[in-house]
């Protein structure tokens, strides 16, 4: 099971850099595209208390990013042993 779940959407630059980033890295996450599920976009909603912002990046440790850097979302994976 992955450890990384990806909110994004294939328009969106910053989802795919930081899609690109984790493929990159051999980083394994679990990727839902907000475009096919209507479910997934309201959760995107729901995780950063209103705004539509993309991509989200949630953790097994219940964290999240959104909009991160690389360098963030690197930090972040590194703190989580994954990278």
């Amino acid at each position: 099971m992955e450890k990384v779940t990806m909110y994004g959407a294939a328009w969106c630059g910053d989802c795919r850099r930081s899609k690109r980033f984790m493929e990159e890295n051999n980083v394994a996450f679990n990727y839902i595209d907000v475009e096919n599920d209507p479910t997934a976009a309201a959760k995107v909603v729901e995780i950063n208390g209103g705004a539509q912002s993309i991509p989200v990046i949630v953790f097994e440790d219940g964290t999240h990013l959104t909009e991160p850097s690389d360098n963030d979302l690197k930090a972040k994976l590194e703190a989580l042993s994954i990278l």
